[in-house]
């Protein structure tokens, strides 16, 4: 019995101590333009910003990030001949980032294109195949791939099934094990 036991037990160690950080098996091109689409946009150009609302979706390479609303900063002017260019983007709202290998859902995010960071905050959930993660705020690095999720921010998570339950800072999830006879 203590035989079967010690490698269950010594898998559950491994994949604790890779629960504060998911790696991702895909590197994003941060280089590549970013397109959107939204019910209405209000671009307030002497604030060199651009509010897009309803329905938001936003690409980048084989990054989609979805959200109710999504306040562009960019640099540069929206003439004709001009380009601006995304500086940081501010989602608020359903927010969910959709990678190849990845699903994050929260209800706010921040991509910082400068630095190729997303930082989500406020009901975390990372999938990845069928495994989950639950916390406060969720940093992507998308140079490196690596995502870490931990318990502040807002510290509430969303159970399976839609209620809300505080999870008093920590870091919760489920991983999957292979099927045995």
């Amino acid at each position: 019995m203590i035989r079967h036991a010690l490698p269950g037990l010594a898998a559950t160690f491994g994949l604790l101590a890779i629960a504060g950080s998911a790696p991702a098996q895909t590197r994003h091109d941060s280089n590549a333009p970013i397109d959107f689409s939204a019910n209405a946009i209000e671009l307030q150009d002497r604030a060199n910003r651009a509010v897009l609302t309803g329905g938001v979706t936003i690409r980048q390479s084989t990054m989609t990030l979805t959200a109710d609303r999504v306040v562009v900063a960019y640099v540069g002017q929206v003439t004709e001949g001009a380009s601006p260019q995304a500086s940081r983007m501010d989602a608020t709202g359903n927010v969910t980032v959709t990678r190849p290998d990845q699903t994050a859902k929260s209800r706010f995010a921040v991509y910082d294109v400068n630095r190729r960071v997303v930082t989500m905050i406020g009901g975390v959930q990372l999938t990845q195949g069928a495994n989950t993660l639950t916390g406060g705020r969720l940093s992507i690095d998308l140079d490196t791939g690596r995502a870490t999720i931990d318990g502040s921010g807002v510290g509430t998570t969303a159970a399976p099934g839609g209620a809300v339950q505080q999870s008093g800072g920590r870091v919760t999830g489920r991983f999957s094990v292979p099927k045995r006879n």
